[in-house]
């Protein structure tokens, strides 16, 4: 009988494919298959050819990229060399996660399925398009196509003799279990964030720890928005990057919400711990040193402030030893209770630590094992870089809108990196944030002659300073902005720096300032107002317009 094996390969920018991939594994283990769930970029493409069934999951980013995870993947099964039936002997699946509001919905997993099927690939099913444009989300596509691939894959490899379908009703084993050591036994050091000099330039799996320079407020404090140009010592990083890049940092849970998270789940901050994977071939989680503590863990690792998933519902439902909050749960992680989870968790963005606080005889009887299967690991969050190298050799600013917002919750929901860079102190001693960079999608001219046209409102200026200062520092003219804001008295960011550019003749600027007069006016009004100057270096200069919001 053939090998009941399956590989799930997913490509996830926000974590939505990542979770939909990891519940067909758990789909996949309750029908007795072997399964693997992996980024596509960790897994050995070349490999494909001794696959017999595969599973893709992919969502779509930008203007139809494949996300962040799946690009060396994308660019290897694009190779002009690879044989036409390379991939004759792979059944298959795709599953896209787009957003029909964008132009190019779904794109990646489109063309994924057609280049499968130019390689020879057997697709069980039509590729199938999520959109999160749909009332009940994703799920409305997700659900249905689920029901008919597990039709097919039983067709193609049944149930050995005498097992059935573990029942939903089961609990499965948690991906790792958590030993705790005794408590006088010796300590390492575990903190990541030692400012070592790295071996390679730094990555994910590698940041760099930034020391925090400077962390300046640059609106009015009497505007309604905290926003912050914070500077980074990156002397002796290995890190080299240029106008248009972006800066990816990874933040941590602030102080209370680890507290009060370990208080309602009765965990002890300071026991340390190591884990185990609980199937042999499963690699422990990157960036968690072993051993461990549970304090590290919840600071560092699991995203508590994200807005939790049918998933976290679902598992949750299992530990629920009160029947009222276990009814409740089980109705969110049902296809019927989507629309209302919908109102509960994402309408007001309730976090994940809230929505345990509302069912706590479940959080006290979570046990630790399952925590990593239960909250998802924080995400990096991206920001253009502010500055030039040229301008400022060692150094890193960017420009950070601090996010804060009320919904219909008592409390203003926060954004967690926001929110934890504004609170960093470089007065108070040696503080440090783990960073690396990232090419962005912004390419400046080569020619130092050809003009650039850059519209930059609010923070959206941020890779146009460092457009400005890496042209000016290389000679190039030609440099024109269009800036807008509320008041040039509150949020005119880097006001002087741009004064004194255009007093040397370096910068062309115009502002538009949308509260300082009775009608708005806003960064289009002058560029309509401007429309001569705009076409003439449009039509004879050839210039490039860039536009960041």
């Amino acid at each position: 009988m053939a090998e009941r094996r399956l590989l799930v390969l997913f490509g996830s920018q926000t974590g939505t494919a990542q979770d939909t991939a990891e519940r067909i594994g758990r789909e996949a283990k309750r029908r007795h298959l072997r399964c693997r769930v992996e980024a596509m970029d960790s897994c050995d493409v070349a490999n494909l050819i001794h696959e017999p069934l595969v599973v893709f999951l992919c969502a779509t980013t930008g203007q139809g990229d494949p996300p962040d995870n799946m690009k060396m993947f994308w660019r290897f099964l694009f190779r002009k060399n690879l044989p036409a039936g390379s991939l004759c002997q792979l059944d298959y699946a795709v599953l896209g996660l787009g957003d029909s509001s964008y132009p190019k919905f779904n794109f990646v997993a489109k063309k994924l399925h057609k280049r499968l099927l130019q390689l020879g690939g057997n697709p069980l099913l039509p590729v199938a398009l999520g959109d999160d444009q749909h009332d009940l989300g994703p799920d409305a596509v997700v659900d249905p196509w689920l029901v008919a691939l597990w039709d097919k894959i039983l067709a193609l490899y049944p149930l050995p003799p005498g097992l059935e379908i573990i029942s939903s009703n089961v609990r499965l084993p948690p991906k790792y279990t958590l030993h705790y050591l005794p408590e006088g036994s010796p300590q390492p050091n575990s903190d990541l964030l030692q400012p070592t000099a790295p071996q390679a330039a730094p990555c994910e799996l590698q940041p760099f720890a930034a020391r925090v320079v400077s962390n300046q407020r640059v609106t009015a404090l009497s505007h309604f928005q905290d926003v912050r140009l914070i500077e980074f010592d990156i002397a002796g990083s290995g890190i080299t990057f240029r106008a248009g890049d972006v800066v990816m940092i990874q933040p941590q849970n602030c102080p209370e919400d680890v507290q009060q998270f370990c208080q309602l789940l009765c965990l002890e901050p300071h026991r340390r711990f190591v884990l185990e994977p609980t199937e042999p071939g499963t690699s422990l989680p990157p960036l968690l040193p072993q051993p461990c503590t549970i304090q590290y863990l919840v600071t560092h690792y699991l995203d508590i402030s994200c807005v939790p998933r049918r998933s976290f519902f679902e598992l949750l439902a299992y530990f629920s030893t009160n029947e009222l909050e276990r009814e409740k749960l089980q109705e969110f992680s049902s296809a019927q209770g989507q629309e209302e989870l919908y109102s509960y968790c994402n309408r007001p963005r309730r976090t994940t630590l809230e929505a345990m606080w509302d069912f706590p005889h479940t959080a006290c009887a979570i046990p630790a094992d399952y925590l990593l299967d239960l909250i998802p690991r924080i995400r990096p969050r991206a920001f253009s870089i502010a500055s030039s190298m040229l301008a400022r050799p060692e150094r890193m600013q960017i420009l950070v809108a601090v996010v804060r917002y009320k919904t219909r919750l008592r409390k203003p929901r926060r954004g967690l990196c926001s929110t934890w860079l504004a609170s960093l102190n470089p007065e108070q001693g040696d503080v440090r944030v783990p960073l690396w960079v990232k090419k962005g999608g912004m390419k400046f001219p080569a020619d130092p002659a050809t003009p650039v046209i850059m519209i930059g409102p609010g923070t959206g200026v941020a890779p146009f300073r460092a457009a400005i200062q890496e042209r000016v520092a290389l000679g190039c003219g030609g440099n024109c902005l269009f800036f807008g804001c509320r008041h040039k008295s509150k949020d005119f960011y880097c006001q002087t720096e741009w004064e004194e550019l255009v007093t040397k003749g370096l910068l062309t600027l115009f502002t538009a300032f949308s509260r300082d007069q009775e009608e708005k006016v806003y960064v289009q009004h002058r560029i309509r107002e401007n429309g001569r100057l705009v076409w003439e270096l449009l039509s004879s200069g050839n210039a490039h317009v860039y536009l960041a919001g």
